[in-house]
Parts: structure tokens; C-alpha cells; sequence
């Protein structure tokens, strides 16, 4: 069975009916909390955007987005959204936020070229959120804060959950464990990215890994990042430890966006420094945009986590292989 893990004796704590209004449930308590620990205001988002605008996520380079074109508008091309890490910079100087205030949105997407399985799906949905800074605020520690906000939203979020169900018990450690992806290489020289991934995070319970993009000592990045969001001496993922699928579940990403000079280094070093002509990229060197940080927050993978599913086509509606769906269906996994 291709791409498809079956947890041994796996049934799921709630019928169809029940999860959706639990899926609900989450997520209201979640975007709350996160829009107070972060004075973030929510707003309506694209979900398709100007291919010329320089605005859509590139992501990891290779991924081929989504475009159609508009009769009205003589054929004109637009492109889905593959995230909105560069829109809401954009969007906070135009609505006239100021430093220390924020936004958020619920960001859909299609990633047609990603390999599915039990946590990765063709539809994306998140929380996209960004919250401007001062440039002297262009920090770790800046990062590291944000980041323990982030991880008592959710910690928050399973409290709350363990009260309403009473098959969820809380399993997130008190503290978040830090370190850098070139720690991790160090502690763990002989495996790949993803399983130094997958022991810390079943060592700690919650990790967040820093520093993610450029390529470490070994000539290597630990992980594909796009240039010209985050500064990738300044971004991190929360990485938590699922014991129902014993993996490595990533449920947040995020990071201090570039300036002008990690931008140009950034671009350099991925090969493509002929987008600092694009609109957004110049406007990032001109420093007519705010100083930003900011990240995603995965709706359906956060669902996943706190009601303990074991496929994320269990908590939202995709299309999947007919032999994944067969097999699911054979195993008590309920697809939407």
C-alpha cells in the first residue's frame, strides 16, 4: 500500500457526525487563543493571486502551482495561492497595522505535486499570520518568544480538548526543546533530516528546530526553504512527537522575514537572483515594507493531533488514491 501507515488496532473515538462539530471545535478555541497571545486580527485572504506580483510561495522551487485563466479579463492568468508568506506583509502596510500588531487568515491551497500520505494531502489549509517588528527586533530571542506562544496556544488547545473528551489525554511536555538544524546533524551525523527529526521529537515530546534552508557543514540543507520569506537564520518549525502514527508531526512554521541583505543572500544562494526584480522582492530591498515575523499554522494537521486521528483525510475533505481510500475503509479510518 503506497503511502498509507495502519496503526495496529486503530478505530476512531468519534463517528463522522461527532467529528466534524470536534473539528469545529477546535478550531475556534485554537484561532482565538492564538490571535490573543499574539494581538492578531483576522482578515479575509486571496485565494488566487497575480503570477507577475512575485507574491505567491514558491515553496521548495519545484512544486507547480495551480493557474487558470479569466475570460473577463482577456485571458489573464492567475495563479492559487501556495501560501500567503509574502501577501501578508504586503497586506499589514496596507491596512495600516503598526509595530506590535498582527494579522491572520485562513489560507487555502492546492499542491498538486505533493506526495500524499497519512499527514500530507493536495489541500493545504492553515492559519497564515504575520506581526510586524522593529528591525533591532530582527532576533533569536524575538523568534524563541514568539515561538513559546505559539506552544502555549497549543498546549492550551489540548487542556481544553482533555476537558471536552474524554478519550484525549494531554501528552505535550510543559517546555518546548530548542536547537538548530546543524545541532541536530551533530547529534545525529548518520541519519537523514527527517529521522533526526523523528528522535528528538519522540526524545523531547516538543521540538523547535531553527534554522532551516541554508546548507549545513555537511554541504547539505536539512530541509528546502523558499529565499525570499524567511530569513533562514531566522526561522524555525514546532515539530511534536504523534504517538499515534510514532512519527515526527510538524504543526507550525515560521520566521523573522528577510531584509534586504538575507534577501539578495538568500537569492544568490538558491540561484535565482533575478527575482529581486519582481515587485514584492523590490519592495523588501527598497524597505517599503514593514519588518515582519511571521509563520502557518496547519488547521488540519492540528486537528489531526489533538483528536488523536490517524490520517488527515479524517478531519478534512481531499481527494485520495482509490487504493488508500479502499484500504482506510477496510481499517476504520473514516475519510471525509
Amino acid at each position: 500500500m503506497k503511502n498509507l501507515t495502519i496503526p495496529k488496532d486503530y478505530h476512531s473515538a468519534l463517528n463522522l457526525h461527532d467529528t466534524q462539530i470536534a473539528i469545529k471545535t477546535v478550531k475556534d478555541f485554537f484561532q482565538n487563543q492564538i490571535s490573543q497571545h499574539l494581538n492578531l486580527a483576522r482578515v479575509s485572504a486571496p485565494l488566487f493571486v497575480d503570477p507577475l506580483s512575485g507574491l505567491n510561495d514558491n515553496l521548495n522551487g519545484v512544486e507547480r502551482p495551480v493557474s487558470f485563466d479569466i475570460r473577463e479579463q482577456d485571458g489573464r492568468i492567475a495563479e492559487v495561492v501556495q501560501s500567503l508568506a509574502k501577501w501578508k506583509r504586503y497586506a499589514l502596510k496596507k491596512y495600516g497595522f503598526t509595530i506590535g500588531e498582527g494579522i491572520y487568515t485562513d489560507m487555502n491551497a492546492i499542491r498538486r505535486d505533493e506526495d500524499t500520505d497519512n499527514i500530507h494531502s493536495v489541500f493545504v489549509d492553515q492559519w497564515d499570520w504575520e506581526k510586524i517588528i522593529n528591525r533591532e527586533d530582527r532576533t533569536l530571542d524575538t523568534l524563541k518568544n514568539t515561538v513559546r506562544n505559539v506552544y502555549k496556544c497549543l498546549q492550551n488547545t489540548e487542556k481544553y480538548m482533555a476537558i471536552q473528551y474524554d478519550y484525549i489525554d494531554e501528552i505535550l511536555p510543559d517546555d518546548i526543546y530548542f536547537v538548530t538544524t546543524e545541532e541536530l546533524a551533530e547529534i545525529f551525523p548518520d541519519n537523514t533530516p527527517k529521522e533526526r527529526e523523528y528522535y528528538i521529537a519522540k526524545a523531547k515530546g516538543a521540538v523547535c528546530i531553527m534554522k532551516i534552508g541554508d546548507k549545513l557543514e555537511n554541504g547539505k540543507p536539512h530541509d528546502g526553504r523558499a529565499p525570499d520569506y524567511d530569513d533562514w537564520a531566522l526561522n524555525a518549525d514546532i515539530v511534536v512527537y504523534y504517538p499515534v502514527l510514532d512519527i515526527a508531526l510538524e504543526l507550525s512554521s515560521m520566521g523573522v522575514r528577510v531584509d534586504k541583505d538575507s534577501l539578495l543572500s538568500q537569492l544568490e544562494k538558491a540561484g535565482c537572483p533575478e527575482r529581486a526584480k519582481l515587485p514584492y522582492q523590490k519592495a523588501v530591498i527598497d524597505e517599503t515594507l514593514p519588518f515582519t515575523i511571521g509563520g502557518g499554522i496547519g488547521q488540519s494537521r492540528i486537528c489531526m493531533f489533538f483528536l488523536r486521528k490517524a490520517h488527515i483525510g479524517e478531519v478534512q475533505s481531499s481527494l485520495w488514491p482509490d487504493d488508500v481510500a479502499s484500504e482506510c475503509l477496510a481499517n476504520g479510518i473514516q475519510l471525509l
